[in-house]
């Protein structure tokens, strides 16, 4: 069963590089991104797509980093009460009696 879901896992790694491969290959034509200012920038298709995936992907990750600073703030304080020993003065006395009693 491991070796079917290894097997399977990198099927599927090649069957997207061979798709992804023939998507750069189908799309070498130029095409031209206008900025402002008449400023413009000739690159083959398949950069152009790239680049704006990587731009979007570091604008997420950007976007992600206040939250992610925040959950490791948490946790690390979470940490440190778990950790901090209690004193025996510090216990507090039951209010109940034990079950059974």
């Amino acid at each position: 069963m491991k070796q079917v879901l290894w097997f399977f896992k990198w099927t599927l790694k090649a069957a997207i590089f061979f798709t992804l491969f023939a998507f750069a290959l189908n799309n070498q034509h130029d095409a031209t991104v206008r900025f402002f200012f008449g400023q413009q920038w000739t690159a083959p298709l398949v950069l152009v797509v790239l680049s704006a995936f990587a731009v979007g992907l570091f604008i997420g990750v950007l976007g992600m980093v206040p939250r992610w600073w925040q959950h490791r703030r948490a946790a690390a304080l979470a940490r440190r009460t778990a950790q901090a020993p209690v004193l025996p003065s510090e216990k507090a006395a039951p209010t109940q009696p034990p079950y059974g009693i």
